[in-house]
């Protein structure tokens, strides 16, 4: 059975909702805050398509993360019509975190295309 996750009713928020389901180990919980289409570059060097290989890569990932995620400092989110570019300074020192997301027919935001790691 598929569980209701609660959305993100702005572009923003998924970067706060992607840390409380990464720190409860929920891939299921991370993959429904992407599109069914979406496009993830992770692992790096690879890319990921579709929400059903993303939760799969999100399971092993989370099998061997250091937990707790924090929710990193925001950049200013650039918005054109129904997307937004959000990205953060991450705290590991990766370089970057860079995200699309698409505004959904009822207003919630879902990510498109996420690249968590750009080198420094």
């Amino acid at each position: 059975m598929t569980r209701t996750y609660e959305p993100a009713a702005t572009p923003e928020e998924i970067a706060r909702l992607f840390v409380e389901r990464a720190n409860a180990r929920d891939a299921e919980g991370l993959a429904a805050l992407y599109a069914p289409d979406a496009v993830l570059a992770f692992p790096p060097g690879s890319v990921t398509v579709g929400r059903e290989a993303i939760r799969a890569v999100l399971e092993r990932m989370l099998e061997h993360a250091e937990l707790p995620f924090r929710v990193e400092e925001p950049l200013p989110t650039v918005c054109y019509g129904d997307l937004a570019l959000t990205s953060t300074r991450p705290a590991d020192g990766t370089g970057g975190r860079v995200q699309v997301a698409r505004r959904q027919p009822d207003g919630t935001w879902l990510r498109v295309i996420d690249r968590p790691e750009t080198p420094a």
